[in-house]
């Protein structure tokens, strides 16, 4: 299994992002998680131990639907797999998913 340092991750960031964010600078090197979700689905493990080569989980989510990003295993925005470059794959964040978090 790969582990998180096996993966480079290329960022497409506005012009001007850390202009006036003087105060986070400290966090800027601080690394995070990235996930993304294409969906989800549930089965008994007796149902798990009998998949096997070419078998098809079916997921929770619709062709096209929104897939869910995750920062830290927090949801933080909805979006779409794009492709990069010709084999490998990337995410548009296409919503902020608001915080019901009270501090």
């Amino acid at each position: 299994m790969a582990s998180e340092d096996d993966f480079d991750v290329a960022v497409s960031t506005p012009p001007d992002t850390h202009s006036g964010n003087a105060d986070l600078e400290a966090i800027y090197d601080v690394p995070v998680t990235v996930s993304a979700v294409l969906g989800k689905a549930s089965m008994q493990v007796s149902q798990l131990l009998k998949l096997g080569r070419g078998a098809v989980v079916e997921l929770d989510r619709k062709l096209g639907e929104a897939i869910d990003i995750y920062v830290n295993n927090r949801l933080v925005a909805r979006g779409e797999v794009v492709v990069v470059e010709d084999d490998r794959l990337g995410i548009t964040m296409t919503e902020i998913v608001k915080s019901d978090r009270v501090n």
